[in-house]
């Protein structure tokens, strides 16, 4: 039982998104996805937003660090 535990632990970890080194913000997994809660104030722009992976997340808060328009 203690195993479930542990590997349910894992799967629902934080991820750590960085641009150009720095540490943006988060993902935590949900349901269908990941949100991203940010750190920083260039990320803010997609805090709290979900996406299907965390390569689109981090596409996003890429784009939203450099400045880019977002889609």
């Amino acid at each position: 039982m203690q195993e479930n535990s542990i590997k349910r632990a894992e799967t629902l970890r934080p991820t750590v998104i960085e641009v150009a080194g720095e540490p943006q913000g988060v993902v935590v997994p949900t349901d269908g996805g990941f949100r991203f809660l940010a750190v920083k104030l260039p990320a803010f722009v997609v805090d709290g937003q979900h996406f299907a992976s965390i390569e689109v997340a981090h596409a996003a808060v890429r784009d939203a660090v450099e400045g880019r328009p977002t889609l």
